[in-house]
């Protein structure tokens, strides 16, 4: 292996297990902050040994060793923690002495480190917006910006609620665990909004050159699939389950080999993994048989079902889908439902029906959301108002930050004459 193709093994090993290694440390240590430090510590330590012994056998197990040898190492300067010396030591040889036992660790669905990160970051004391954007920088590694266009906010007041929940947290002295019973209960829909964030941020790339980012999917839905074995009776749990499988069998459709977008109208339904497919609509048939099927997740999923078991577009039972965005936007009002009920209505019963709806929504609530103006200029397109369907799409284009969305609108733009 060359240098160049080594540091590549690196980087993409420190993607897909620093959430698990800031989860396993911040267990540890308390404190994110500095179980972040310790991730990093790893990182670089891998970046000047591997490239002159080789990638080893089991990279996650390796990070994480390092990581908690150093943690081993700080501690020991506080004699406050003494006591947690060879609790900790143990641990951290342990990692070493087998691979097996290593990954048992991280796949024990009660005891799984990522997952109670997100539990942690999710602790009641802190506001829904300062949980998710919390679990999102620590467990999804994404940046403040790209956090705040999942919030529709700006980065400065991203960042000052990621920094004040650290700080809350580690002024409680949290234990990075799942909790049980009621607790879990209290905290578990904010736990839901964030998996799903996560998962829409790969599935959506709000920002960079690339429309999806799987890794994120895949760690959504495999966070999906823990809480479905540890709560097997939760509807939402299973509705949640159900929407991101759906969702993740169209990702290879999403776009084309050149990386631009390809509308769900215009997919290749061929390329759907009907594996997902199925995994969703039974966990969808699980929630709606627990008597869930009005909850705010198991909605979306059948949402996503509808388009799943059309094969060819055409098929698509719009007025199904119309009302259940109707149903929707009842239990869980928001203006992002709002502007998809335009879109479902507009398919269903016309462009001036999508308009109607779509003008109702007040302009300044999505004023900065691309998905508004794009919306909005392909309903009038289809109306055959062209000109006024450009500034629209140019609109739109404007205020995406993803490289490929824009090129897609502005396409669309231009096919306006």
């Amino acid at each position: 292996m060359t240098a160049g193709e080594t540091h590549q093994a690196i980087e993409a090993t420190f993607r897909i297990e620093r959430a698990r290694l800031i989860g396993g440390l911040a267990r540890m240590v308390r404190d994110i902050d500095r179980a972040e430090e310790l991730a990093q510590d790893a990182l670089v330590a891998a970046l000047a040994d591997w490239p002159k012994t080789g990638v080893p056998a089991n990279p996650g197990a390796w990070l994480m060793a390092v990581a908690k040898r150093r943690a081993v190492d700080l501690l020991r300067r506080d004699t406050t923690l003494a006591r947690k010396h060879y609790e900790i030591a143990w641990t951290a040889d342990e990692a070493f002495d087998g691979e097996d036992r290593a990954n048992a660790a991280l796949d024990d669905d009660l005891g799984d480190e990522l997952l109670g990160l997100i539990f942690a970051a999710c602790h009641p004391m802190l506001s829904p917006d300062a949980r998710a954007a919390l679990t999102l920088r620590v467990v999804g590694g994404l940046t403040t910006e790209e956090i705040a266009r999942a919030f529709l906010s700006s980065e400065p007041t991203i960042a000052q609620r990621i920094v004040r929940a650290k700080k809350a947290i580690a002024r409680a002295g949290l234990t990075f665990a799942v909790p049980r019973g009621a607790e879990r209960a209290e905290r578990l829909p904010s736990v839901l909004e964030v998996i799903y964030l996560i998962f829409n941020e790969g599935y959506a790339a709000t920002a960079g050159d690339d429309l999806v980012r799987p890794d994120l999917c895949f760690e959504g839905q495999r966070l999906g699939r823990i809480l479905a074995v540890l709560l097997p009776h939760d509807a939402e749990v299973l509705g949640l389950l159900a929407l991101m499988e759906i969702q993740a069998s169209r990702l290879a459709a999403r776009t084309r080999p050149d990386g631009s977008f390809v509308p769900l109208t215009e997919q290749n339904r061929t390329r759907w993994d009907r594996l997902l497919i199925r995994r969703g609509l039974d966990a969808l048939a699980r929630a709606e048989a627990l008597g869930g099927a009005d909850g705010p997740y198991v909605l979306q999923a059948a949402l996503a079902a509808c388009h799943a078991r059309a094969r060819r577009a055409e098929d698509t039972n719009w007025p199904c889908i119309a009302a259940l965005y109707d149903r929707l936007r009842v239990v869980t009002p928001s203006p992002v439902i709002d502007l998809n009920r335009a879109i479902a209505h507009s398919m269903a019963f016309g462009p001036e029906a999508g308009l109607a709806l779509i003008d109702a929504i007040p302009g300044e609530v999505l004023g900065n959301y691309a998905p508004y103006p794009a919306a909005r200029g392909d309903f009038l397109f289809r109306a055959s108002r062209f000109a006024e369907a450009r500034i629209e799409f140019e609109a739109a284009a404007s205020l995406t930050r993803n490289a490929r969305e824009a090129a897609f609108l502005t396409a669309r733009a231009r096919a306006c004459g």
